[in-house]
């Protein structure tokens, strides 16, 4: 079996891979102190939680976007599952080629989602990942990673209404039944989704306007992503496990063998 993991700036992702099924997922958060052994005895505990012994993990595949967490993590995939874990960075095989002028600026979970949308749907296709940053990358016919747009995720935006201001309350982040608000929760429930939902329209647009791709596909993922796939038409799929289907597709290509 294989041991998928996304290092993201707020959770770590993980899937149990058998084949092409995924028999089990977990998360925790992203933090930099823990030790090895706070990694492999967690990691190690999820995996046995869900039925299964760290003996039925034969490979690891890690995605990161956070470096600081990495000397630990893979220290503790060696030590307790007995694994050299396969990192994805310059040199793995995806499949899809990185045609910007510094293909090292790419994030690996960005890759990782294009490789998964690209083989999974097709190209054109525009990939857009609701995380703790919203991204939109653009990948081509002939598979290529031409051009990706980076703001701020809609958690981060709402993080920074009620941390940056004195009055305005933590809310849960929901779509409200109207835009026109009467009450201070509604009020920023509508600024973050429906500007949230606006920009995913807009930047869609000046995608398919620039690079001239009418046939463009546009592809979600993400935790909030369902909610803003379902509020607007230029999202065709939403897909909340792409970023595992493409660390599993990617492992397969590189290692050239079924997880």
């Amino acid at each position: 079996m294989l041991l998928a993991i996304d290092v993201g700036n707020t959770n770590i992702t993980c899937a149990v891979v058998s084949g092409e099924e995924f028999v089990a997922n977990f998360r925790l958060t992203t933090k930099q102190q823990r030790t090895s052994d706070e990694f492999g005895i967690i990691l190690r505990d999820l995996v046995e939680e869900r039925g299964f012994q760290k003996e039925d993990i034969e490979s690891v595949i890690i995605a990161s976007v956070v470096p600081g967490v990495m000397y630990s993590l893979t220290s503790a995939i060696r030590k307790y599952f007995n694994v050299h874990p396969m990192i994805v960075g310059e040199g793995t095989t995806t499949g899809i080629r990185i045609d910007i002028p510094n293909p090292k600026e790419m994030g690996a979970d960005r890759v990782v989602d294009a490789v998964a949308a690209y083989t999974i749907y097709g190209g054109p296709v525009i990939v857009i990942d609701y995380g703790t940053a919203t991204t939109y990358d653009l990948v081509t016919e002939d598979g290529r990673l031409v051009a990706g747009i980076t703001s701020p995720g809609i958690r981060l935006c709402a993080n920074a209404l009620w941390n940056g201001t004195a009055k305005l309350p933590e809310i849960e982040i929901e779509k409200p039944a109207s835009i026109l608000a009467k009450d201070t929760t509604t009020s920023m429930q509508a600024g973050l989704v429906f500007g949230s939902i606006g920009q995913t329209e807009y930047i869609v647009k000046k995608i398919i306007e620039e690079s001239g791709d009418l046939d463009v596909r546009v592809v979600a993922t993400g935790g909030l992503g369902k909610m803003i796939s379902e509020s607007t038409d230029v999202i065709h799929e939403y897909d909340p496990m792409l970023t595992m289907k493409g660390l599993r597709l990617i492992y397969e290509k590189t290692a050239g063998k079924k997880a």
